[in-house]
């Protein structure tokens, strides 16, 4: 005879399979969570990473830039470039008959009629030249001895000139080019026997006499308005170092330094930058630099967005990158005059802020928790973009800086020397203030080659 479990068991054993039921729940949501984390881990689309650290890639469909309705390539109404004729050509080359191709009649003294032109644009034969300096003396009636001079920079028996000193520089810090590749360029094309320990001389020379418009760069760095700032690793002689930064759209400082620490920014800084509003990507050192403001930038904060949205997929990170989005819109219709003008756009989008980062968060949302804490304690450096004309939303400058470190490095490898990153920091810091100030390259480092300090 079976025993019939009574009601009051019945309900228990329901209210134990409730019990059981939410606690599989909790643990399976718990477990989801974790897949999306490791399925959609950070990288260079969705956080601060560089790709050098993708493990799969780069992920090309989480890019910021919003797909737009225009084609690809040159847009309808855009003036293509081409090669136009010289007016004054170097050279002519006259092609006439000689001889009739039907009855051989000799045609040398009739005179040709132009019927076509075409013109080929090259280079001469590349070939070094030997300047010798003789210097003579010269007796006077009167007894004394007169001895010309040798003129500046003219101190050994022989030497290499300005131009070469100024197309290694070009090379080296411009190009990327290492030395073992320069000494091959010599050789080959100008048939100079130049050795690698020779051009790590040339450009110590040449970064000796870059050094004042280097100072002069950070003099005018210290008394900007408006600067943008970023750090990137680097190996000397394989051991980790950093490169600084700090640029805007006419200026560009870069800094080697042993630390990524606040302790590089007051070296380099001693009384901080206290006329700039400067950006950065929220590490702590640059927020410890004395400012008249700070700004994040809106580009990392927006791939920290798309991290948490992979992950959570929740309401308040979409409206949160909403709000980004129209900030960044707003700031392209902002003229000078409406800056400084009551804005009911820009206000909303202020108290919006405000209400995203009071809004209380699921405890499940670990990570948006986290990173809402933090924003919360630079409230007032978000969207300092919106009131001040100069500042951009993106730090986008600071990164193209870095990025020419980054392709020095990958195509020469590291510094063997920090004396060598020094020589690329100085050098590389003229030939980007010399390309924003629109200048010729080749023509300013011409003009520093020909420069002979005391």
């Amino acid at each position: 005879m079976s025993i019939q479990p009574t009601i009051e068991e019945l309900l228990e054993i329901i209210k134990e399979l409730h019990a059981a039921n939410a606690r599989l729940t909790m643990e399976v949501e718990a477990l989801r969570r974790e897949v999306r984390e490791l399925k959609n881990g950070k990288n260079s689309g969705n956080s601060h990473l560089p790709p050098s650290t993708d493990l799969k890639g780069p992920s090309h469909n989480k890019s910021l830039r919003k797909k737009s309705s225009k084609k690809s390539g040159g847009q309808f109404g855009h003036k293509g470039n081409y090669l136009k004729m010289n007016e004054c050509p170097d050279q002519v080359v006259k092609h006439e008959p000689q001889f009739c191709m039907h009855c051989n009649t000799d045609l040398n003294c009739i005179d040709g009629e132009l019927m076509e032109v075409r013109q080929v644009i090259d280079i001469p034969p590349i070939q070094a030249i030997c300047i010798e300096h003789q210097v003579f003396k010269k007796i006077c009636s009167c007894g004394h001895i007169n001895c010309g001079n040798f003129p500046k920079g003219i101190n050994a028996n022989i030497q290499y000139g300005s131009h070469i000193e100024s197309l290694v520089a070009y090379m080296h810090s411009r190009q990327f080019t290492p030395y073992k590749r320069m000494q091959e360029f010599f050789g080959n094309l100008l048939n100079l026997n130049i050795s690698q320990g020779s051009i790590k001389n040339i450009l110590d020379r040449f970064t000796i006499k870059a050094l004042p418009h280097y100072i002069q760069i950070q003099q005018d760095i210290e008394q900007a308005s408006y600067l943008g700032t970023d750090e990137t690793g680097m190996k000397i002689n394989g051991k980790k170092n950093w490169f600084w930064t700090w640029q805007n759209d006419s200026l560009t400082f870069i800094v080697p330094s042993q630390s990524r620490g606040y302790i590089t920014i007051e070296q380099v800084f001693e009384n901080g930058l206290p006329n700039a509003i400067l950006q950065h990507d929220r590490w702590a050192a640059h927020f410890q630099c004395t400012a008249e403001n700070h700004q994040i930038c809106m580009a990392h904060l927006q791939r920290e967005l798309n991290y948490l949205e992979e992950i959570y997929n929740h309401k308040w990170i979409v409206e949160f990158k909403n709000l980004i989005d129209k900030a960044i819109k707003l700031k392209s219709k902002l003229t000078l005059k409406l800056t400084y003008q009551k804005c009911k756009a820009r206000d909303l989008l202020e108290h919006q802020l405000d209400i995203l980062l009071k809004q209380k968060l699921p405890d499940k949302l670990k990570k948006a928790k986290t990173l809402q804490k933090k924003l919360l304690k630079i409230r007032e450096h978000i969207l300092v973009f919106l009131h001040v004309p100069i500042v951009p939303p993106d730090n986008n400058g600071s990164e193209r800086a870095i990025r020419n470190i980054k392709v020095k490095m990958k195509v020469s490898g590291q510094f063997k020397s920090t004396s060598g990153a020094h020589s690329f920091a100085v050098i590389r810091s003229v030939i980007d203030t010399a390309i924003k100030q629109q200048m010729n390259v080749f023509q300013v480092l011409k003009n520093i080659g020909n420069f002979c300090p005391e």
